[in-house]
């Protein structure tokens, strides 16, 4: 029996599997092609009512649980990474943090865009001193002439040189710093001041692009804050909650898509005159991989239950996101060895997910930050 997280969601999962099938599938290979988000994934996906899935009714959403969203974040993840993406930059960090955190004037002005795919977000707190050590950032917001003025640079802000809106986090007060003494500020594109000043691509797919920004005296006025002066790090964080079980059950979904590919891979082919799946060395890859999926969809299941249940779950999602990250990246590699030569020429999707995983062990958060927040919550 096919562990899910409840049956409802188990009655959703075939229409899910199907809409990412008959129609992610295609612009996937679209995607590949062109090395940029397809038009009409945008189309499908809000004419479908998947963009916003975790935003309210009133704001054009869908008001779905994260329970919810996860499972679509997996059968998503089974097709092409960019997908996910997509999902995060309607229902994800900065949308999140808008909702939850946002007055009713930012509420008004921002959702509804993000919703409907017209306008995109981007969640800007890394810098070139600060990735990991979230609190070390030294982009910093000063008051004057009215408002509020930006310096600093945040880089590798996937999707930032397309965003509507930015979710900026910057330090307000130097002494205080992680203690009450950083702010998360909303900045629209086009802000005086901020500037695109480099793109990069990265190992995974082309489409999958970070920019570099600059903010030299970038003004915005003091309706920017998001939340309350001072309390930014605690919204930034509390975000990635969200963050981190999106990237784990995306890892679900592409590992279950890679163990199915090498199943019937091995199936098929044939080395010597014996199927590869007759191999106790293939047959074992494929083992392994089948038990490191289901003892994470596990994990990642009971934590979604909680979370549904309005629980605090304390370290849990960092579990979550360091277990199926690791995992993903494992069963990636047993399957580009069943496919031999194939798995490693571009243009056959075993490829691509190998490269488009290896993200996830350093994106929201290292491997290495999970274990030091996991070992912290331990010895505490």
């Amino acid at each position: 029996m096919k562990l899910e997280i409840n049956q409802e969601l188990a009655q959703l999962r075939p229409s899910l599997r199907q809409f990412a099938t008959e129609k992610l599938e295609p612009l996937a290979l679209e995607c590949d092609a062109i090395g940029a988000i397809p038009d009409a994934a945008w189309t499908v996906l809000r004419d479908h009512g998947y963009l916003g899935l975790r935003m309210p009714p009133e704001y054009g959403g869908a008001g779905v649980g994260i329970a919810t969203y996860c499972l679509a974040m997996e059968e998503f993840g089974r097709s092409h990474r960019i997908f996910t993406a997509m999902l995060d930059y309607t229902s994800g960090l900065a949308p999140i943090g808008i909702l939850t955190q946002g007055s009713q004037a930012q509420k008004a002005k921002y959702l509804r865009k993000l919703v409907d795919g017209t306008w995109r977000s981007a969640f800007a707190l890394t810098e070139p001193g600060a990735g990991s050590d979230a609190q070390a950032i030294s982009t910093r917001a000063d008051e004057g002439d009215g408002g509020w003025v930006l310096n600093g640079t945040k880089h590798y802000i996937g999707g930032a040189h397309k965003a509507d809106v930015l979710m900026v986090v910057a330090v307000t007060d130097r002494a205080l710093r992680g203690r009450g003494g950083i702010t998360t500020f909303l900045v629209d594109k086009g802000a005086p001041g901020m500037t695109v000043s480099r793109v990069d691509t990265t190992i995974g797919s082309a489409a999958m692009e970070v920019a570099e920004l600059r903010f030299d005296d970038c003004r915005i006025p003091y309706d920017s804050v998001l939340g309350e002066v001072g309390k930014g790090f605690a919204i930034a964080m509390g975000s990635l909650v969200t963050g981190r079980m999106g990237i784990a059950s995306s890892c679900l979904g592409a590992a279950d898509r890679l163990i199915e590919m090498s199943v019937t891979h091995a199936r098929q082919r044939k080395t010597f005159g014996q199927a590869l799946a007759e191999r106790q060395a293939i047959q074992w890859m494929i083992a392994d991989s089948v038990v490191e999926l289901e003892q994470a969809r596990a994990y990642v299941y009971e934590t979604l239950r909680r979370l549904e249940a309005g629980e605090d779950v304390g370290t849990a999602s960092s579990i979550c996101k360091l277990s199926c990250t690791e995992m993903a990246g494992r069963v990636a590699d047993r399957a580009v060895q069943i496919h031999g030569g194939m798995g490693v020429i571009k243009g056959f999707p075993v490829e691509r997910f190998y490269r488009d995983l290896r993200h996830y062990r350093i994106t929201e958060g290292s491997s290495e930050v999970q274990r030091m927040l996991i070992s912290r919550d331990a010895l505490r």
